[in-house]
């Protein structure tokens, strides 16, 4: 038994030299640190791909539509049935007349709901992506909204149960394009509806 543990130390010492985790001498090396000037670069590579999502809605939004997979779909204009022919059957079809149908993000994919009036569509809500947020809509702050797009046509704070948010708005032709903050930093969703 003496001889097993023995040679299972060397292996380990052994295998431990080669992946650099400890040197010849026995002594662990130092981790390597990750530059600041690499975490910088992320961070802005980061905010310009958040920049381009924020970007990518504002002249579809003109049209009554989103960009990205609802691209083409209309507001008051589209039916469900066009909508599940372009993206699929809801994860979560609503149960009544206001309800949205709930599409999840997946890998990848972003998230969305539906709601019909008439069988048309209603609003539009885009969550964004669950994997790799703060590339997408998790970037999105309301300094770079205003900063980007200029003052908002209107805000107001609304209650979602216990969670108070904030509204944004932006007249987009004949639609109007509400970004909900749950606070200046953190951007829950984005609606589209006819005026």
């Amino acid at each position: 038994m003496k001889h097993f543990k023995k040679s299972t130390g060397v292996v380990f010492l052994s295998a431990a030299v080669a992946f650099g985790l400890i040197g010849a001498s026995g002594h662990p090396l130092a981790s390597p640190s990750v530059s600041a000037a690499a975490v910088k670069d992320d961070q802005a590579q980061a905010k310009a791909q958040a920049l381009q999502t924020l970007n990518s809605f504002y002249k579809p939004a003109l049209k009554g539509q989103f960009p990205g997979a609802m691209a083409g779909l209309t507001v008051g204009v589209s039916t469900r049935k066009d909508v599940q022919k372009q993206i699929g059957e809801p994860e979560l079809p609503g149960k009544d007349s206001d309800a949205f149908d709930v599409y999840h993000a997946e890998m990848g994919h972003p998230g969305y709901a539906v709601s019909y009036k008439l069988n048309k569509i209603r609003e539009l809500r885009y969550f964004g992506t669950n994997v790799e947020r703060q590339t997408n809509i998790g970037g999105i702050t309301l300094k770079m909204l205003v900063h980007n797009w200029g003052r908002p046509d209107a805000t107001k704070t609304i209650k979602n149960g216990k969670l108070v948010q904030k509204k944004v708005v932006y007249k987009r032709g004949d639609y109007l394009l509400s970004f909900i903050f749950n606070n200046d930093t953190d951007l829950d969703h984005i609606n589209l509806t006819a005026k």
